[in-house]
This record gives structure tokens, C-alpha cells and sequence, in this order.
């Protein structure tokens, strides 16, 4: 059972969860940092892996929290999307790396860790192979050391499942990309593809949950405005990135599909969500519901 947030005549405090990474750093810079006003609301920010989050979100424990949309096809009653706040592979994404050369193919006998069974990765890799997988869950920010060294744990590892930085690092520990699941996911559809947004507690009340969705708008589109000062920031959660990669990454993901995934945008959503279903890893066909879309 969800808890309702702390209130006193004064202060909403909203519990966020996000992850510790470099894009969401900049994406949360200015309510990290008190930049913006905020009114009423108080925001309490946990830094937690993504399939953490996913996880914790099915007693519906934080009002404002980072989701897998793979995560979403199984909490759409707890929580709504807020139309800004996405994480968009456009025509990259998620990626595949091995110490050796593999086709896509060769991947259905391999096994291959992965960074939890409920992110946007682990459902597009689901859906590129046709079936399932060995796998082996594994921590997403070991995952290249995890595959360079192919053992995780006592168990062989052939692959892995590479997300946030690691997907442009992983040449240089020696490894081999096999597949970048959003240039896969282009193929297929004609779509980005939609990995990460951030879920709002639906129990919230009609006022709170506009407002907070537009004070997370305003956190964004401040570190858009100041980059440079948002970047400075973000560096520290890149676990070593250089300043110039750790730009790279955070444009991949804070961009303009963050301040407003726009038609196609929750489109893809909605595609993603009905090709999960359609091959049997999403239990209910789901409809996203999106708040904070900007009037026509």
C-alpha cells in the first residue's frame, strides 16, 4: 500500500527516485541544487539503480520516481506518466557487447547478463531474439568488467547487457558491440525507442500531480538553459566519464524528447507497450496515460 506523502500547512514533500547517473543528475540539477522555486513542495531525492526503482515501485513507496516502460506495462494503476522527463534511444539505445565477435543469432544460446529483468533493455532484447534467454542479473555499473572478465558470480557470461555509460566505453576494455537494440528498434519500427520516464504516484490528487510534473519541466529545461553549470554537476555521477563524454551521454538523453515526448514519442511508447504484450511479457494490453502535455 502506497504511503501518502508528508504534509505539514506549509510543505508537500515528495520523495523522488531516480538513478545515479550522469543524465539524470543533470535532468534533476536544479531541484537538486534549489535553482528553482518550489512553492509548497519539498523534494526528497534517492538515488537508486533502475531496476531498483522498478521494483520498489509496485507498493507505489515514492511519488515521483524514474521507471523502466517495460517496468510501467505492470504499474499503470499505481502510477501516470509525466509527459516530460524521457529517456529516448533515438536511433541508439541499449547495446549488446561480448569479448568476441557474435551475430543476433548466435546470442539465443548464449548467456547474457543483464541489469534486471524489468528495464526497457532486457524487454527489447526479449523481443529481438523471439524468446527467452539465459541470463544471468547481474549490477548494470559492472556490467563491461562483468563481460570482460566472463564470469559473474561462479557463472559463465558470454554477453552483456550494457546500459547508461557503458555504451561509450565499452571499446575500451577490448569488447565487441553485437547489437545496438535502438538502431534495432528503428528497423522494426520506424520509432525511437522509448526506454525511461519518469512515473507520478496517480493517488496524488489532480493539483499535485500538475504541479509537481511541471516543476520536474522546469528542473529540465533549466539544465537545457544552463548547460554548462547542469554538466558540471552531472560529471560527478559518471562514474569517469570525461567531461566531453560525460556531454556526449547526457545529450543522448537530455534533449528535447525529455522536455516533451510529443506524439511520436508516446507513440513509440504505446508500440512498445503492445509489442510486450503481443508476445507474451506484458500481462494487459496498457493504453499509456500521460500528464503535463502541453495544449495544442
Amino acid at each position: 500500500m502506497s504511503a501518502s506523502p508528508t504534509t505539514s500547512a506549509e510543505t508537500i514533500t515528495i520523495r523522488v527516485g531516480h538513478s545515479p547517473d550522469a543524465d539524470d543528475a543533470f535532468m534533476f540539477y536544479a531541484l537538486s541544487n534549489d535553482c528553482l522555486p518550489t512553492g509548497r513542495y519539498r523534494f526528497v531525492h534517492e538515488l537508486v539503480d533502475i531496476e531498483t526503482l522498478n521494483r520498489r515501485a509496485f507498493s507505489g513507496e515514492l511519488e515521483l520516481t524514474a521507471l523502466s516502460l517495460h517496468a510501467y506495462g505492470f504499474l499503470s494503476d499505481k502510477y501516470l506518466l509525466c509527459n516530460c522527463g524521457a529517456s529516448m534511444g533515438d536511433g541508439y539505445g541499449p547495446m549488446v557487447v561480448a569479448r568476441k565477435p557474435f551475430s543476433l543469432d548466435a546470442l539465443r544460446d548464449a548467456t547474457i547478463a543483464v541489469p534486471g529483468t524489468l528495464t526497457t533493455a532486457y524487454l527489447t532484447l526479449r523481443l529481438a531474439l523471439g524468446n527467452q534467454f539465459r541470463h544471468v542479473v547481474a549490477p548494470f555499473d559492472q556490467m563491461l568488467e562483468i563481460v570482460a572478465a566472463g564470469e559473474y558470480e561462479g557463472q559463465s557470461i558470454d554477453a552483456g547487457l550494457v546500459i547508461h555509460e557503458g555504451q561509450l566505453t565499452y571499446a575500451q576494455q577490448q569488447l565487441h558491440l553485437v547489437e545496438d537494440l535502438g538502431r534495432w528498434w528503428q528497423r522494426e519500427t520506424g520509432l525511437p525507442l522509448p526506454l525511461g520516464a519518469n512515473g507520478i504516484r496517480r493517488d496524488l490528487g489532480t493539483s499535485v500531480i500538475e504541479e509537481v510534473t511541471s516543476l520536474l519541466h522546469a528542473s529540465i529545461a533549466y539544465g537545457l538553459s544552463h548547460r554548462s553549470r547542469a554538466l558540471d554537476y552531472a560529471v560527478g555521477f559518471g562514474r569517469g566519464l570525461e567531461r566531453k563524454d560525460a556531454d556526449q551521454f547526457v545529450g543522448m538523453y537530455v534533449n528535447e524528447w525529455t522536455l516533451d515526448f510529443g506524439e511520436r514519442g508516446r507513440h513509440a511508447v504505446a508500440e512498445l507497450l503492445r509489442r510486450g504484450y503481443g508476445a507474451g511479457l506484458i500481462p494487459t494490453l496498457i493504453e499509456p496515460e500521460f500528464v503535463g502535455i502541453p495544449a495544442a
